[in-house]
């Protein structure tokens, strides 16, 4: 069975230094075998060549069962493999992902690897789940709103997909602008700071029109790319 397979591999690549380290740096509860991420991934990818030609509900079904596993190593695989099948993927699979989140997404790390990518995926090509996205930010859910967020950030070059986001972006940071969850201001502060890389005098006129109301901890995020004397007027404060 090639879940007890995954597992003897990742225990052989167990570092206890590292799983010590990671879990003080989360702040919620993260369970590991304490495997590195680079290697997770390379696992990942040996062992994807053994379901590749599964078709897409199966290999998903499989992903599902590497998520109910204990170990965080299982869920960055999980998302590999989905991600791998992505130009299989129809705008009805995206029920099946915002379920995802809903049942297995249970970290910051978790959050950002699954929709920086396999939701990201949906905002490029399936532009429609946009509105359901946003609403995400209204969720009772911290990790529902921080998707919210995140779901608009890309790892690749450009950041996220252009102009046209500009508008869902302020419109979930607008909504979010008050959170009392520090990793929800840090994935909204985040994805402000990806769209000043496109746009920065946008980003930089909506932190000054909000920077009243929004956390320094969002704002600092919202900031980190643009020069010392926007900064100095960003966080200057106004008596």
């Amino acid at each position: 069975m090639i879940v007890n397979e995954l597992q003897e591999e990742l225990v052989k690549h167990t570092d206890l230094k590292y799983k010590e380290g990671f879990e003080k740096y989360f702040k919620e509860t993260v369970t590991i075998l304490g495997v590195r991420t680079p290697i997770i991934r390379q696992i990942a990818k040996k062992y994807f060549k053994q379901v590749k030609d599964l078709p897409k509900e199966e290999l998903l079904d499989l992903c599902e069962e590497l998520l109910d596993q204990p170990y965080n190593e299982f869920s960055t695989i999980a998302f590999a493999w989905a991600l791998n099948i992505r130009m299989k993927f129809d705008i009805g699979d995206f029920d099946r992902f915002e379920i995802w989140i809903k049942q297995y997404v249970d970290s910051w790390g978790k959050c950002d690897d699954f929709c920086t990518h396999t939701i990201h995926y949906f905002v490029e090509n399936f532009p429609e789940t946009i509105p359901r996205i946003k609403s995400w930010a209204h969720s009772d859910n911290m990790w529902f709103r921080r998707a919210s967020a995140v779901s608009f950030i890309t790892s690749k070059g450009s950041w996220y997909i252009g102009k046209h986001t500009l508008p869902d972006i302020f419109e979930v940071a607008r909504i979010l602008l008050t959170d009392k969850e520090d990793l929800v201001q840090k994935g909204y502060g985040w994805m402000l700071k990806s769209a000043s890389a496109f746009d920065e005098q946008a980003v930089f006129d909506f932190v000054m029109e909000n920077k009243a109301e929004m956390p320094r901890t969002a704002l600092r995020y919202a900031i980190e790319y643009m020069p010392k004397d926007l900064k100095q007027k960003a966080m200057a404060k106004e008596w």
